[in-house]
């Protein structure tokens, strides 16, 4: 009874219904001998009880284990004898025998095997054929030789040809059975272009072929030689990598695609294609772990990959204080590929780790050292190129010291030296320091500095002579530098420019471009705006170059639509305008600006732009410029030549009446019209001016009250003035802007423009009863400057909030 509980299916060796299909085919007949009475299989290691009987040794070890376990006594499972004794005998010439038997039968089986494999066999036979070649690759590794001198194994590549998905996933799962732990199979396997075959199964639909091909170009990879052939197929490592980062896969195809690529380290040429493929973890390993001429490799190797900016980071964080060190301390050959590599992940991200690692110092020796272990000048361009790299991070640079003297980028010897080596190098290092530069004045913290070593050594004309090199990133970077700089030298940049030839002319030129607008045209247009606007001998120049009538047509070009949009159009056009701005300020002495305003109607077009709505700077600088045509209106309107009167007028004065000229200016008294005396009241620029003092930029508001207090000037017929002023509804917001006080120079103007506004009777008796209005005069009588606690007291006397006799300013003049 316990006998018959065994039988061959708890068997784990038993074969399968595909196996058992040959087993079953044989050219002699089983003997009963070789069957063993437990697993009902043919024996291949028979042992003998004391009684005589035979099993297979596994089998009977198995049963007296059991029995031992359950305190039963030992009998054989067939007779239930009971036995005196365990020891198992080797039936030496039955295994022998077997064995003869077994190769013979095998034989005949794969010879069958071979008539079966052919694409004109049906499917089923073709699967069992398959199966059967597995059964007896895993029952013996002879047989895995038996199979190859068979010459299967190219017919059982043949069958990955085949039209069945599942003839194909049998066949790869063959394949890899075949190979297991066998060095000769996988080489033969690997001739042709079987492995390019089953690398192209990695990109099938059907998980089941994706998965049987991963693991066996997973027992594939664990062949050196095969490592090579592997990764010498486009695309295999590629795919591998993409699988491992899947989240559609398979979790054991993930697994085994990772084991794969771990298998293809091996090779260095497959480290660095999986860093190309975003698998860096192996070449930093061996970058960090690696014997010295591995490391210089993968140095290299880093130095050719193209990364984005979270995998430079990584990459900085990882490995940056090695190949620092390795630049420090190596050969020219481990500097070179050091430097190769720390420029290829110095970046805005990346700049902060790789300062922490000490970088500054060895650069700045690099690129400033002399004699024999200097660097040659291709690789003084790489370091040059990385101290741009980390420099335009935007990082504080004045509080990060570095090398013995505790330096910073900013300390004047180190600027001086930046500045000697761009006078004395080639464009690409040259173009590269100026990077440094401007990274270093893009901050406000360090920009002072900068300028003060610039103004200390002299360099002004130089670096704007740059501004005509042919070389167009060399000149970009000169045009952005001295951008940068304009703000706090504009008078050097102003006389420097004045002063050479062909500088003004080259800005000019850029700007002139019509290809969009580049980064450079918007650095010229900044540059030439933040130049001292009132310094009349650079507007003549720039008259004489005709920079106006060309920025004219590029601001009109701009609101028609015409010029094509980029990411630096609203600093161009805020350039432009300000350029234009400039001749406004010399009207009055320049009798071609003035003569350039009214050909162009300029008036009319700042005006235009006050509705730009979203460009503060442009509705701030159009604002002023009309402030500044509004101040020369007085001056160039016209006043009507009246006729002499007659002689009987003459005589008899007391009869003599005045004639009545129509058509008069309200506040100027004479002829005005806006593109020739700039008059804002007849340009209907007065409405567009009062909606911008609600405007939430301080600065805009201050520029269009100040435009607007041109109405209620010295000069003009203030009582017009003010009278255009409420019929524009601009009273109201011009009090909301005393009430505000938001700053201390708009409340000044604002005090200004009431006390002007207060000299109407009407509008001072209803202002009489605000006391907010009164609160704020107060304060700003109180608590302002010298001037504004003047024109405060003069505004409270208006509203009767002090007597007129009151004697605080006793040297004033009266109101």
């Amino acid at each position: 009874m316990m006998a018959s509980s065994w039988d061959g299916s708890n068997d784990p060796g038993s074969q399968s219904d595909d196996s058992f299909h040959f087993d079953r085919l044989h050219i002699e007949p089983i003997y009963d001998a070789f069957v063993c009475p437990l697993t009902k299989q043919v024996m291949r290691d028979p042992v003998t009880l004391e009684n005589g009987q035979t099993f297979e040794r596994e089998a009977i070890e198995k049963w007296f284990k059991e029995c031992k376990e359950s305190g039963r006594q030992l009998v054989c499972p067939l007779t239930l004898q009971e036995l005196k004794s365990a020891e198992l005998n080797p039936s030496m010439a039955l295994r022998n025998t077997i064995e003869e038997w077994t190769a013979r039968n095998e034989a005949a089986q794969l010879d069958m095997a071979r008539r079966s494999l052919n694409m004109g066999s049906p499917e089923n036979d073709t699967l069992h054929t398959l199966k059967y070649i597995q059964h007896i690759c895993r029952r013996s590794r002879s047989n895995k030789h038996n199979v190859r001198s068979a010459g299967l194994i190219p017919m059982i590549v043949d069958m990955l040809k085949s039209s069945s998905r599942k003839i194909r996933c049998r066949a790869l799962e063959t394949l890899r059975v075949v190979v297991e732990e066998d060095d000769e199979n996988k080489e033969l396997l690997a001739e042709g272009d079987t492995v390019r075959t089953v690398v192209k199964f990695l990109s099938h639909e059907l998980s089941k072929e994706r998965e049987e091909a991963v693991s066996l170009l997973y027992e594939l990879s664990k062949s050196e030689t095969l490592c090579e052939k592997i990764g010498s197929i486009n695309g295999a490592i590629l795919i591998l990598v993409g699988m491992t980062s899947s989240n559609s896969e398979d979790l054991s195809t993930v697994e085994k695609a990772d084991k794969t690529l771990e298998n293809l380290e091996k090779c260095e040429n497959n480290v660095r294609q999986m860093a190309e493929n975003g698998r860096l973890k192996p070449l930093l390993t061996q970058l960090l772990e690696g014997p010295p001429e591995t490391k210089l490799s993968m140095a290299g190797f880093l130095g050719e990959l193209v990364l984005n900016n979270d995998v430079k980071v990584h990459v900085a964080r990882t490995a940056g204080s090695s190949l620092i060190n390795i630049m420090k301390s190596g050969n020219m050959q481990s500097r070179e590929a050091a430097l190769k590599a720390l420029n290829q992940i110095s970046c805005e991200p990346s700049a902060k780790v790789l300062i922490e690692a000490g970088i500054l110092s060895p650069l700045v020796n690099d690129l400033f050292a002399v004699g024999p272990n200097q660097l040659p000048t291709r690789l003084k361009e790489v370091a040059a190129t990385i101290l741009a790299n980390v420099v335009n991070s935007g990082e504080d640079f004045d509080s990060i010291p570095f090398g013995p003297g505790h330096q910073t980028l900013v300390s004047e010897d180190i600027v001086h030296n930046l500045l000697h080596l761009i006078s004395n190098t080639g464009p690409a290092i040259e173009c590269k320091l100026l990077q440094v530069l401007v990274g270093l004045t893009n901050s406000p913290t360090t920009v002072l500095s900068v300028v003060s070593a610039i103004k200390s050594s002299g360099a002004t004309i130089s670096l704007v002579q740059f501004i005509e090199a042919p070389q167009k990133d060399l000149r970009v970077a000169s045009i952005r530098l001295l951008r940068n700089l304009s703000p706090h030298m504009g008078q050097e940049l102003a006389d420097a420019l004045r002063g050479s030839v062909g500088q003004l002319s080259g800005l000019v030129k850029v700007i002139s471009e019509s290809t969009g607008i580049t980064e450079e045209q918007a650095a010229a247009v900044g540059l030439l705006a933040d130049l001292p606007e009132r310094d009349l001998g650079l507007t003549r120049q720039l008259l004489d170059e005709g920079a106006f009538q060309l920025v004219i047509s590029r601001v009109i070009a701009i609101r028609k639509g015409e010029i094509r949009s980029s990411r630096f159009m609203t600093p161009f056009l805020e350039g432009l305008v300000k350029i234009l701005a400039r001749v406004t300020y010399v009207i009055d002495q320049e009798p071609e600006a003035l003569a350039l305003c009214r050909d162009h109607n300029l008036a009319a077009l700042f005006i235009e732009m006050l509705q730009t709505n979203g460009l503060d700077n442009v509705q701030m600088v159009s604002a002023t410029a009309l402030e500044n045509l509004s101040q020369e209106s007085k001056n160039l309107t016209k006043l009507p030549d009246l006729p002499p009167p007659g002689v009987c007028a003459s005589i008899f004065t007391c009869c003599y009446t005045q004639p009545v000229i129509t058509g008069l200016c309200r506040i100027h008294r004479g002829l005005c019209s806006l593109k020739e005396t700039f008059c804002l009241f007849e340009g209907q620029a007065v409405l567009k001016l009062v909606a911008l003092l609600d405007h939430t930029n301080v600065n805009v508001v201050e520029a269009a009250l100040a435009a607007l207090s041109t109405l209620i000037d010295d000069g003009v017929d203030i009582e017009q003035g003010v009278q255009v002023l409420l019929d524009a509804e601009g009273v109201r917001p011009i009090l909301d802007v005393l009430l505000e006080k938001r700053t201390e120079n708009l409340r000044r103007r604002a005090v200004w423009a009431v006390e002007r506004l207060l000299r109407t009777e009407d509008i001072a008796y209803e202002v009489s009863g605000d006391q907010n209005v009164s609160t704020a005069l107060v304060d700003a009588f109180q608590h302002g400057d010298y001037r504004t606690r003047q024109i405060a007291e003069r505004a409270l006397k208006h509203v009767d909030k002090i007597p007129n006799f009151s004697g605080i300013f006793p040297n004033m003049g009266g109101a």
